[in-house]
């Protein structure tokens, strides 16, 4: 499972420290930028890069995509035909978007959570297996039709 993460400027140093929570656990982390500090950038650049990247493997990757509310990240991500992204803010919510939501990409809001608690989140989010239930793959379906 590789798992793509990128931010903008509001979340680069969360970004960071994440990536090296992850690379401690010895799991395979892309990351996809900001790689420097930019207070100019845009977030839409770097959910498109995370997004794309799962998509060139959908059924082998997750993503994580960070702004300061989480919202803008979130937005751009399910923009992409293949995408369903959802903000995660608490372990148990994230796990329920995961299993029963499906959700392939993570937005985190990096203003709003600790360290701590994005550690817990994205544990939860990477632990999760989504449900095969014909009412959640039917609720998919639906959406797929939006």
């Amino acid at each position: 499972m590789a798992i793509f993460i990128g931010t903008d400027h509001r979340g680069f140093e969360l970004k960071n420290k994440l990536v090296e929570y992850l690379q401690e656990k010895n799991i395979r982390i892309e990351d996809m930028g900001n790689y420097q500090l930019d207070p100019m950038d845009d977030y839409p650049d770097f959910a498109k890069k995370v997004t794309q990247a799962v998509l060139q493997n959908p059924e082998g990757s997750l993503g994580i995509v960070i702004c300061g509310s989480g919202v803008g990240v979130c937005i751009a991500a399910n923009k992409a035909r293949g995408i369903l992204c959802g903000i995660g803010f608490d372990p148990q919510q994230t796990l329920h978007a995961r299993e029963n939501d499906h959700i392939n990409v993570l937005a985190l809001p990096s203003d709003f959570v600790s360290f701590e608690k994005a550690k817990q989140i994205i544990d939860a989010f990477i632990s999760a297996t989504p449900k095969k239930e014909e009412k959640y793959l039917r609720r998919l379906r639906k959406l797929e039709n939006i």
